[in-house]
């Protein structure tokens, strides 16, 4: 399915937030990841369902000091 992934076209094969997270090799505990203008809570990652034409933001957490 086609959505925006940090602001690119992407041809997505997974369904959900969790999927898409394997399918980037993305580790779902360092990243917070909004959909459509929402954050997806990282419990609800598995079930929150992704869809053609969604706008999917991924946020990596860099830690400094």
């Amino acid at each position: 399915m086609r959505i925006t992934l940090n602001g690119e076209p992407y041809e997505a094969k997974g369904t959900n937030v969790a999927q898409l997270l394997e399918e980037l090799k993305v580790a779902p505990g360092m990243v917070a990841v909004e959909v459509n203008l929402s954050i997806v809570k990282k419990a609800d990652y598995a079930a929150h369902p992704l869809h053609e034409g969604d706008t999917v933001e991924i946020v990596s957490f860099i830690g400094g000091g």
